[in-house]
């Protein structure tokens, strides 16, 4: 009995099972790749999972939707969480814009869109600046 107890459990939050499992897919994704499109598919999968949590705690087992009806007993479904992803989404899909539109410029700046060869690159102009700096204060040169 309690066997079945659990797989009912189990099988009755299979929501929020999938909820976890894409939101630390996303997670991982976004921690252990270098590659910068690759991250924001990542922060994508991170913000389905929001959303599928959302709407999975607005449901209400028997709730109809919020339309007032002559029955007082009538059991309603908060609306709230359906509006606030309904937003979400539209920020979502603007922020997936915008990361992608960086990344094009990253990449026509670098010819790369991976994080460690751009950290490089960063840190070779940073040390042809500093060497330039240093030459010319040893040349008795005036920098400000």
């Amino acid at each position: 009995m309690e066997q079945m107890t659990t797989l009912t459990f189990v099988l009755g939050h299979m929501n929020y099972w999938l909820f976890v499992v894409l939101m630390m897919t996303g997670l991982y994704i976004v921690v252990a790749r270098g590659n910068l499109l690759k991250k924001v598919v990542g922060l994508n999968l991170f913000q389905a999972a929001v959303f599928m949590l959302y709407i999975s705690m607005g449901k209400v087992a028997g709730g109809t939707a919020p339309i007032f009806t002559n029955n007082p007993a009538e059991t309603y479904s908060n609306p709230l969480p359906h509006v606030l992803i309904l937003t979400a989404i539209v920020v979502g899909i603007a922020t997936t814009a915008l990361g992608l539109a960086l990344i094009v410029r990253i990449n026509e700046t670098y010819d790369t869109i991976e994080e460690d060869e751009i950290l490089a690159l960063d840190h070779a102009t940073a040390q042809k600046e500093i060497d330039a700096v240093a030459k010319l204060g040893s040349d008795g040169g005036d920098v400000k």
